[in-house]
This record gives C-alpha cells, sequence and structure tokens, in this order.
C-alpha cells in the first residue's frame, strides 16, 4: 500500500466580527510532524504558492520525494504556480482528491483535534489569542509526534 508522506489543506477560525486567522498545513504521515503558515489575509492562489515553497523547502530538509495530498480549491489548480511545480515534480508533487470528499483528507482531522484542544470551551477575548493559543500545540506538534501520526494514519 503507497502511503503519501505530506497532506496539506487551510484551516480558519472567525471572530464574531468577521475577522479571521487562518492556516495552511501539512502533516507528514510517516511521523506526524505538522508544518504550518499563518494567513490573516485571504487564501488564493499568491498564498498558497508561498506555501507551497514553504512546505518543499522543508520537505527537502528530509531529503525524500514529498506527495502532497490537497482537495480542489481553485487555488490548487492556479497557473501562477503550475510552471513551478512541474519545475519541482521530480521531488515534490500534488495528489488532488476527488471533489467533496474533505473526509479522505487527514489534515481535516488535525484542525477537529484543534479546535476540540485549543478552542472549544475557550473565551478569547481578542482575535490575537487565537494564533497564540493554537500555535503553542503547533509547535509541539512540529516534531514528530505519535498523536498526529495515528490520528492520520492511513489504513
Amino acid at each position: 500500500m503507497w502511503i503519501p508522506p505530506e497532506v496539506v489543506d487551510p484551516v480558519l477560525w472567525h471572530h464574531p466580527t468577521r475577522k479571521s486567522v487562518g492556516y495552511f498545513g501539512a502533516v507528514r504521515l510517516r511521523d506526524g510532524k505538522l508544518v504550518y503558515q499563518r494567513e490573516e489575509g485571504k487564501f488564493n492562489k499568491e498564498t498558497y504558492f508561498r506555501f507551497l515553497q514553504h512546505l518543499r523547502r522543508c520537505a527537502s530538509h528530509s531529503g525524500g520525494h514529498a506527495v502532497v495530498i490537497v482537495d480542489n480549491a481553485s487555488y490548487h489548480h492556479a497557473r501562477l504556480h503550475k510552471t513551478w511545480r512541474e519545475l519541482h515534480s521530480a521531488d515534490f508533487q500534488l495528489y488532488y482528491l476527488r471533489p467533496y470528499s474533505p473526509e479522505l483528507n487527514p489534515i481535516e482531522r488535525v484542525w477537529k483535534l484543534t479546535r476540540r484542544k485549543c478552542l472549544n470551551n475557550q473565551y478569547l477575548f481578542q482575535l490575537e489569542q487565537v494564533p497564540k493559543t493554537v500555535e503553542k500545540q503547533f509547535q509541539l506538534w512540529n516534531k514528530a509526534n505519535s498523536t498526529l501520526r495515528s490520528l492520520c494514519a492511513i489504513t
């Protein structure tokens, strides 16, 4: 059975005033390491391209071939980064899930666990408290860990 090493998808948390903070994230299925990038603006082709470049730099340190599972958001298919993806296809590829199947994307489990551990039953007076709260948890998951490895396991 082939198991892809990386899974990526954004998550967004809203404040009652509709200001938001969001994250692009990827988890390495082999060991549960989380790579993330905060996005305070919009999720679009430019911000996604910056995350892809960041993710490739992180993946290249391990020296392996990265296959990134993504859903079918329009910015995942953008022409802006098509040439870049083709240039790096020898060691960094995107694998698209079929449409309307977020349950197949293991990173969705990470976002759900993050909400449960960090945001449920919490009163965060200011939006600035959200990144501080969730990034404490993300820093723990930024190293190989059994929690995300078992949570995201594809069996």
